[in-house]
């Protein structure tokens, strides 16, 4: 069937999550983490029997789809000493290419369900990209999935794109984009990236997933150690937001601390018994490593904020009034800033 029929297939790989869906949908079909659960008794003959291992090399494609993404990935993980993680999104650059594609062919096949050759593809890319990569992506697409077209695209771009079909604003502004492992202030002129005008901060939604942890287990609540990560990336979600003045926020906890603290309950892994901890200033807290990087780190100082105005300051003197003007994004899965999706 001709593919112009069809929708395209629209691919946001993060390195913390994966958004998935067709093209013209309001929202994406799956959200999955990028992590990959890959059989070691298939990647290494010499951990089974030989008489199994050629079973499975003799059952070809189908031995090689023994493998799970996404939640499913840490269930198998959980469940079974046989499945190893991968994580193949390392600071926002693929670093390992045949866990990513396999990745790709669980979203394609198992998720998605559609039959690639039907689909044009749109991938996205994170800016400072190599060219080797795109290549790379390319090859995997045509040769593997055999797509009939593919674009790929930074991903930056595609959120002022969105902003230009709702609200008719210009393809002109500065994109902050805070992912899981990477954070990049790209100014953007007329739908084109001011590469050398691009700028990184090393801190990012894990960091602040970090920093809640950190402060959670300061404080001494009763979070079972290998669920506190868990714990602190499900805080950071539902219940963070960004203060205008920190101090103000800390008058209105300690003055109304049954109002702003909120409560958490789970269910210890180990032993299935109940547990609750309080959620309190480390709901403004975590954000606050963005506009206050010195309470997270001593090795970068430098306030978000700051690195936006200079990373206007540098881009062509004609940019920059259009740059200067205020944009913002919100999101529905957190009902918050962006950290970390």
């Amino acid at each position: 069937m001709d593919p112009t029929s069809r929708p395209s297939v629209v691919i946001d790989n993060g390195t913390g999550y994966t958004k998935m869906g067709f093209a013209g949908n309001v929202e994406p079909c799956f959200i999955l983490p990028t992590v990959v659960a890959v059989n070691d008794s298939f990647l290494n003959p010499s951990r089974t029997s030989k008489a199994n291992w050629l079973a499975q090399h003799s059952a070809g494609v189908m031995a090689d789809l023994d493998f799970f993404i996404g939640e499913e990935a840490f269930a198998k993980s959980r469940s079974s000493s046989t499945y190893s993680l991968s994580y193949p999104i390392k600071h926002g650059q693929v670093d390992n290419w045949d866990a990513m594609e396999r990745y790709w062919q669980q979203c394609v096949f198992n998720y998605l369900r559609c039959d690639p050759e039907d689909h044009y593809f749109l991938l996205t890319e994170s800016p400072l990209t190599a060219p080797e990569n795109r290549e790379c992506t390319g090859e995997i697409m045509f040769e593997t999935f055999n797509v009939p077209g593919l674009y790929i695209a930074v991903n930056s771009v595609l959120a002022l794109a969105a902003g230009y079909t709702t609200s008719k604003c210009e393809m002109t502004g500065v994109v902050v984009d805070v992912g899981d492992g990477a954070t990049h202030i790209v100014p953007v002129a007329d739908g084109y990236v001011i590469g050398s005008s691009i700028r990184s901060v090393p801190i990012a939604g894990k960091d602040v997933t970090l920093f809640i942890q950190q402060l959670m287990r300061e404080r001494g609540e009763n979070v079972p150690p290998e669920d506190s990560f868990d714990v602190a990336r499900k805080v950071k979600e539902m219940y963070c937001y960004t203060s205008s003045d920190i101090v103000k926020e800390y008058n209105k906890h300690d003055k109304e601390p049954a109002k702003y603290i909120k409560h958490w309950r789970g269910i210890k892994p180990k032993t299935g018994a109940p547990y609750s901890c309080d959620i309190g200033y480390e709901r403004f807290l975590g954000p606050e490593v963005f506009f206050n990087p010195e309470i997270y780190s001593s090795d970068f100082t430098t306030p978000l904020p700051v690195v936006i105005d200079k990373c206007i300051q540098s881009a062509p003197i004609d940019t920059r009034r259009a740059l200067y003007k205020v944009k913002s994004t919100y999101n529905k899965r957190t009902n918050n800033a962006n950290f970390g999706l």
